[in-house]
């Protein structure tokens, strides 16, 4: 069950561009209890009339004190996603409640190797298991599969293509790839998993997050690698009016 938390006033103080359509909002959140990586929170829009419009976003970042990181991509015709995205200025102010979600969390304490398997906007949680683990001085050896659709659509790129002992990322293009690249566009499969990934045997644990039909197909063919069920977390998302 989905704990009760209460709206929390949170005030925009940094944005990084992302992408075209996305950027990263750092918002300053007055009384905030903290989270773990992997957790999402619940944004609350009000406008001058009262209407009021809110959507979860998976966090991006450990805590840093009262400051969380949020990386929102702009839906055609959202209600919230735009004005995060597109809008949204230094020093304006929304609502955020949270944390919340329990399962599909990475703590610094865990020894199993990880291997992190992300959809498009999906990256998100799983960059917030990246940095955690780094933070936290983390000896953890992790792997990231990052499928997305062309090179500039890459969340976090410069940060990734920074050395990172024990961090090892792998791209997969499904609709343009790279000049040079030897794999094709096309979706994620097997050998992508086998290649970019550990071995069932060393018994990693898997985080698996993008949009549904993406994430049913990752977690399937991990089953085939032979990864066990209990080691599979997945979180999904799918259209929602943004």
């Amino acid at each position: 069950m989905r704990r009760r938390h209460a709206w929390r006033p949170a005030e925009l103080v940094a944005v990084k561009q992302e992408t075209p359509t996305a950027r990263t909002l750092r918002l300053r959140v007055s009384g905030w209890p903290g989270h773990l990586a992997g957790q999402h929170v619940d944004v609350r829009l009000t406008a001058e009339d009262g209407y009021t419009a809110q959507r979860s976003y998976s966090l991006a970042a450990p805590a840093d004190g009262d400051v969380i990181e949020l990386t929102v991509e702009s839906v055609p015709d959202g209600e919230v996603s735009p004005y995060l995205a597109e809008v949204m200025e230094v020093g304006d102010r929304i609502e955020v409640r949270g944390p919340v979600g329990g399962w599909f969390v990475w703590r610094p304490g865990s020894n199993p190797p990880v291997l992190l398997v992300g959809g498009g906007a999906g990256i998100v949680p799983l960059m917030a298991m990246i940095r955690a683990r780094r933070q936290a001085g983390s000896r953890v050896p992790f792997r990231l599969v990052y499928s997305l659709r062309a090179p500039d659509r890459r969340y976090y790129a410069d940060e990734l293509r920074t050395p990172d002992p024990g961090l090892d990322v792998t791209y997969l293009y499904t609709r343009s790839a790279p000049d040079g690249s030897s794999r094709p566009p096309r979706r994620i499969m097997l050998d992508d998993l086998a290649e970019g990934g550990w071995p069932a045997a060393f018994e990693p644990d898997c985080f698996v997050c993008g949009p549904t039909g993406f994430v049913e197909t990752a977690a399937d063919l991990l089953l085939a690698l032979g990864h066990a069920p209990e080691r599979i977390r997945t979180e999904r998302f799918g259209p929602t009016g943004g």
